[in-house]
């Protein structure tokens, strides 16, 4: 092969780590399996607790109780036999025992006794008290996920302060395939409850770094918009494709099928990176970055995160307790416990890439407003369902209206640092992660308590009103003023108006040079 021929793949390469947009398709990918791996265990967990668990000790119990006849004496189906007691010839349907012939007792058909009860005519799940307490486990196994990824958070938006985003990124990755192996092979709840937690470990490092990546390389505001919206159409396309993915393949293939496939797409996500973007290399922020602590006394981020969690929070408490509702009231399959999750991963996926674009135009503030105000009255409609097809429309509303908020309020936040303190991302988008997960924390582990106290529809009355009360507050985010030294900086536009800004320098060093004075004249 000739020396040039030789050089072409380095040359790609070398471009490609100079390109955003495969920067953007890395952290696409890494979102997409992340939610990918979210929302493919929302159907499985509940059926395959149910059916190991209770269907499992109830077989088990019925077997024991159930003793084998004795072989011997069988009569073919539908035989005669004479009896000399009343001098009668009775049919025969199946076998009967020594014992009964004997006595002569075999006056009626015969038949074995059922090794399980019925199930009910209605094709409903038995175990009303199983179910209702698999909605407390079923929603703490969802909840320790983002419980953990809430601690480990401000830990990866510092570190990622000091050797970059590639690192990181990377170690995401590896704990995110190891998460996704050992639910393929978890049997029993402590596994399980293992599993999903290693996951919030690695979903901590993708999400923190890939934003703050993306912050960090997109520094025009109207382009970090689109980039944002693009990379939560990753996030939306993960939620969209893993419920009905798992139910299906748990359905026809087996529980461990979906799993295998996307540790198989998570080792195609770490070459992608290994070329992209070189983890090995220590990429430290050139500027100190402003603390968490600051951060979060900061009522217009406050806000923000308060938004993004309040609203994912309706989704968070829908994934536990919507199957088995489904279960109890609607009889429904397997594959249906998936699919009802679909309208709603569908609409997400629309409205994050309509309003990463439109929101800059209409105000992020107004976008997020109405967004919020749609997410509570479409929870308050989902009770009102009857059937799947009941769901289609609550749930297709409650994904766009959360499209609108997680599309507004990401930009914004790396906004307000960029108007109000230092320009570095990783503990801006620690705050937003952190506000994401408590939603998807506080949401599964309370809803499952709640329904079991009061109910399934009063769990989406509370959850509702939460958010359209919370909604007003998105106002104050139409015109946040700028901190006294980052006026100097940024233009003197309306602020949601800017398009674009230059990041903080760094400070010159001491003592200054001669030429200096000019400089500083140059750059005024």
């Amino acid at each position: 092969m000739p020396p040039a021929a030789e050089r072409v793949p380095w040359r790609w390469l070398a471009a490609g780590r100079a390109s955003r947009r495969l920067v953007l398709v890395v952290v696409f990918v890494a979102l997409l399996l992340d939610n990918m791996l979210l929302t493919v265990v929302v159907p499985i967990v509940p059926t395959f607790l149910y059916t190991t668990e209770y269907e499992g000790a109830n077989s088990s119990v019925a077997a024991a109780q159930t003793e084998p006849a004795p072989p011997a004496l069988k009569a073919p189906p539908f035989s005669s036999m004479f009896s000399y007691f009343d001098n009668t010839t009775v049919a025969v349907s199946g076998s009967t025992s020594v014992t009964e012939l004997g006595n002569g007792t075999a006056s009626s058909p015969l038949s074995q006794p059922p090794s399980s009860s019925p199930p009910p005519p209605s094709g409903c799940p038995e175990g009303e008290e199983f179910l209702a307490k698999e909605n407390v486990r079923v929603g703490l196994l969802f909840a320790s996920k983002a419980l953990v990824q809430l601690v480990v958070n401000p830990s990866v938006g510092l570190l990622t302060n000091r050797i970059g985003y590639h690192i990181p990124m990377f170690i995401g990755f590896v704990i995110m395939f190891l998460s996704t192996v050992m639910f393929a092979f978890s049997g029993t709840y402590a596994l399980l409850f293992i599993a999903r937690a290693l996951q919030g470990i690695g979903s901590s490092f993708s999400s923190v770094a890939g934003l703050g990546m993306l912050a960090s390389v997109y520094t025009d505001d109207f382009e970090r918009g689109n980039a944002m919206g693009i990379a939560l159409g990753g996030l939306a396309l993960g939620v969209l494709i893993g419920a009905p993915f798992g139910s299906v393949m748990y359905e026809f293939v087996g529980k461990s099928s979906p799993f295998l496939v996307l540790a198989f797409l998570a080792l195609l996500d770490g070459a992608l990176q290994l070329c992209i973007l070189q983890p090995s290399k220590i990429c430290p922020e050139s500027t100190k970055g402003t603390p968490v602590v600051t951060l979060l006394r900061d009522p217009y981020i406050l806000v923000a995160a308060g938004a993004l969690c309040f609203s994912n929070m309706g989704v968070a408490m829908l994934e536990p307790t919507l199957p088995i509702w489904m279960m109890q009231t609607m009889c429904s399959p397997k594959w249906q416990l998936g699919m009802a999750f679909l309208p709603a991963s569908i609409s997400y996926l629309i409205g994050t890439n309509l309003f990463g674009i439109l929101a800059n135009k209409m105000g992020r503030w107004l976008c997020s407003l109405i967004g919020m105000a749609v997410v509570g009255i479409s929870l308050l409609c989902v009770p009102l369902a009857k059937n799947i097809y009941g769901l289609i429309g609550p749930n297709g509303g409650l994904g766009f209206a959360i499209g609108m908020v997680d599309s507004s309020m990401m930009p914004i936040m790396g906004y307000l640092v960029d108007l109000r303190y230092t320009s570095v991302y990783g503990n801006v988008y620690a705050i937003a992660d952190v506000a994401f997960c408590m939603g998807f924390a506080i949401g599964p582990s309370t809803g499952g308590a709640i329904v079991r106290a009061i109910g399934f529809p009063w769990l989406m009355i509370i959850i509702g009103v939460i958010n359209i009360a919370y909604a007003p507050l998105c106002w104050y985010l139409r015109n946040p003023p700028a901190k006294e030294e980052k006026i100097a900086i940024l233009s003197q536009e309306c602020p949601m108006q800017t398009k674009s800004y230059t990041t903080q320098k760094p400070l010159r060093d001491f003592p200054l040079t001669d030429d200096s004075d000019v400089e500083a004249e140059n750059a005024e």
